[in-house]
């Protein structure tokens, strides 16, 4: 069982989650996880940008929220983690990459 976009035959997936993020935002990095056992229906995220500097926590998730408006009405649950490239580690960054720690 997958979820579909509402008019849409589009299966949600990690990989469709991930696109509509480096549509809307200038990225560095994105990892997204399906955590809702495959259905799309519940994701974690890191999202890494310059474009988050100088803003606050709700302001960068606010801006990851809304590049995903096209897909929220079949999400139920989001968590995401929002950093600027500077304060991330590359080993914190690799823990995250192979599924730990999140």
């Amino acid at each position: 069982y997958q979820r579909r976009v509402r008019g849409d035959m589009s299966v949600i997936t990690s990989d469709l989650v991930k696109q509509t993020i480096e549509k809307s935002l200038e990225t560095q990095k994105v990892l997204v996880y399906d955590v809702s056992g495959g259905c799309g229906a519940k994701f974690d995220l890191v999202v890494v940008s310059k474009a988050f500097d100088g803003q606050s926590l709700l302001d960068r998730q606010r801006a990851v929220n809304l590049s995903l408006d096209p897909l929220m009405s079949k999400i139920h649950a989001v968590t995401m983690k929002t950093w600027t490239p500077e304060p991330v580690s590359y080993t914190h960054l690799r823990a995250h990459e192979t599924g730990r720690n999140l």
